[in-house]
């Protein structure tokens, strides 16, 4: 039995499926909203979250859009996640009534930083692995930990 290197067991993602995908997660958070259902702001975690926060911002009609950026990979290296951009504070606030939107949540430490800055926000990705799973409010599809999802 051989071991697979992460980019054997690949999960190639097209952009069509990226945005079927998105709009799925958008459905889902449709009137979830703290108030009456809206949310105030949608906020994309960089690089990955930008594609799906702006097909979830216009499914839902939400004008405001932000973004945070946070690195943790040096290439191919995960390091410690730290917060490189921040949101407009004044919008953003605690994160009450705010969408954070990324692609993925693999392991949990980008988010967790991010949930830090803004700890009353609801968090969405669009795919999500079994040791980021607990970081998340919503999500559209599990993927196995030893999967690398290839996206386009």
């Amino acid at each position: 039995m051989s071991t697979r290197l992460p980019h054997e067991k690949g999960f190639h993602v097209s952009w069509d499926q990226l945005h079927r995908d998105a709009r799925a997660l958008a459905w889902r958070l449709d009137g979830q909203g703290p108030d009456e259902g809206t949310w105030r702001a949608v906020v994309a975690i960089t690089r990955g979250g930008m594609a799906p926060a702006m097909i979830i911002a216009r499914e839902l009609d939400i004008r405001v859009v932000d973004t945070i950026s946070v690195k943790s990979y040096d290439h191919q290296l995960q390091n410690e996640a730290k917060i490189i951009k921040t949101p407009d504070a004044s919008v953003i606030g605690d994160g009450t009534g705010i969408l954070v939107i990324d692609d993925l949540v693999d392991t949990g430490k980008t988010i967790e930083v991010v949930r830090k800055a803004m700890p009353k926000a609801h968090v969405a990705t669009i795919y999500a692995k079994p040791m980021g799973c607990q970081q998340v409010n919503s999500f559209v599809t599990e993927v196995s930990q030893d999967t690398w999802i290839f996206f386009p």
